[in-house]
């Protein structure tokens, strides 16, 4: 005879917290859980009182996640929420352990949950969720996920019942939506942040229905843009949450007016960039979808923050007293690097630079897409550039060949030792030190940072 549900989650929770003590993930609860309730995420889902929104993509899951719970909580939502980050069914189910309680309660409305591109399908089987935002395809890990083709049919085939919040600017991702009948799309209207062309390493550039190479009128970042197929007439998707009067402001905002189909508000995010401004329509397309009135979506964004790596500011300790801000902003493939370097060009001077490059499994063991970034556009601005991790050598012959002068670029593969390093070298007192580490890198550096204290948590 199986045991009682409330046995399992007292098991799971003791050993997870065996495990938390000896520096294990935060996913591990829910492992053990699924491990005696295979079927734990739907049991435990059921209990949500508005049921669960998914939100997967290759670039900003975490932070389309973060827009949107503020969005929420500025509605009064309660949410249960994955915000450590994990994102496959094991960061599901320990955010879902989490928050129940004895006999049945869950101190949750909402479930909101970011889920990993290959986990989605098996996740939504069980949550049967009332949304699922699909932001973005872009190449990244292929060692893992293949091409993206491949992810695009397997959401296309296996979330055809669900509804559907879809990026028209990408067309694979609108693709899925196409013959969806709840669909609705988000996109970027203004053209005053377009690219000059497309990128040569982006992706996406032929029709899934007949292979013509698509005709772009506008690229915004990576393959995203306004486009349209002459072969058989395939066009962008018409959107219905929009950003318009769009202005970065370089590493440190971002701001748009956001039109939705119950009107329209002046954003001012807290994160730069263009991608940033792509995740906030991402996050307001699902509000508007859940019923969210305006005023809190657009509260909502004004209050996000950087979720950590994506932005952040962490003031390091220097000699004597003395700060210097440290800007960290995770690279894991060609489309997100380039936005970190067209970020970072629209800052005024030279730069100092940490570069952190790992082939840990999570973050992919080919790191041949450094090659594919265009780090050129940022070559002539770099005062330093410190190449550390496991790959700090590929990454410093990335730099030189990028052409930045041999004399500014400095080896160092331990972190640490990096970090000082690059701390201490700096030319403009007032200048920060912007820190570009890959997925695992960033998590070594975050580790760092709390144990010198300038951080508070692992994953805050």
């Amino acid at each position: 005879m199986s045991a009682p549900l409330s046995m399992k989650l007292s098991l799971a929770r003791t050993v997870g917290a065996v495990s938390r003590l000896r520096g294990g993930g935060t996913s591990v609860p829910g492992k053990v859980l699924l491990g005696l309730q295979k079927d734990a995420i739907g049991v435990l889902g059921e209990r949500l009182a508005k049921g669960s929104a998914l939100i997967s993509a290759t670039n900003g899951k975490t932070t389309t996640a973060r827009m949107a719970a503020e969005i929420f909580r500025a509605a009064g939502i309660a949410l249960v929420y994955n915000d450590a980050g994990a994102n496959m069914d094991g960061g599901v189910a320990t955010a879902l352990l989490e928050a129940t309680r004895h006999r049945g309660a869950i101190t949750g409305e909402l479930g909101l949950f970011e889920v990993d591109e290959l986990w989605l399908d098996r996740v939504a089987a069980q949550l049967h969720p009332r949304a699922i935002v699909l932001g973005n395809l872009f190449r990244d890990q292929l060692d893992r996920y293949g091409e993206l083709e491949a992810i695009a049919q397997r959401w296309s085939q296996d979330l055809h019942t669900r509804r559907l919040l879809l990026n028209a600017d990408d067309p694979l991702v609108a693709d899925i939506g196409r013959e969806h009948p709840g669909r609705l799309y988000f996109g970027v209207g203004d053209d005053s942040v377009a690219l000059s062309g497309m990128a040569h390493a982006a992706d996406a550039r032929h029709c899934r229905r007949c292979g013509g190479a698509y005709e772009f009128e506008a690229v915004y970042l990576g393959h995203l843009g306004r486009y349209s197929c002459p072969a058989c007439g395939q066009t962008r998707p018409a959107p219905a949450v929009t950003a318009r009067e769009v202005e970065l402001e370089g590493v440190r905002a971002a701001r748009f007016t956001l039109n939705t189909p119950s009107g329209e508000a002046r954003v001012s995010l807290q994160l730069p960039g263009l991608y940033n401004v792509y995740n906030a329509l991402a996050a307001a397309a699902l509000a508007t979808a859940i019923g969210v009135p305006l005023t809190h979506i657009a509260g909502g964004l004004n209050a996000a923050r950087p979720a950590f790596g994506r932005a952040e500011r962490v003031m390091l300790a220097g000699s004597g007293g003395s700060e210097r801000e440290l800007r960290i902003m995770l690279v894991k493939n060609p489309a997100g690097a380039n936005e970190v370097v067209r970020t970072l060009a629209l800052e005024p001077g030279d730069h100092d630079v940490l570069g952190v490059l790992n082939d840990e499994i999570a973050d992919g063991r080919d790191v041949s897409w450094i090659w594919d970034a265009d780090f050129e556009l940022l070559a002539g601005r770099v005062r330093r550039f410190t190449c550390s991790g496991t790959r700090a050598a590929d990454l410093a012959v990335r730099m030189k060949y990028a052409g930045v002068e041999e004399s500014r670029i400095a080896v160092a593969p331990d972190l640490g030792a990096a970090l000082e390093r690059a701390a201490r070298d700096r030319g403009d007192d007032h200048a920060p030190l912007y820190a570009l580490p890959t997925y695992t890198a960033l998590l070594a550096l975050r580790r760092l940072l709390v144990a010198r204290g300038e951080a508070r948590s692992a994953w805050s």
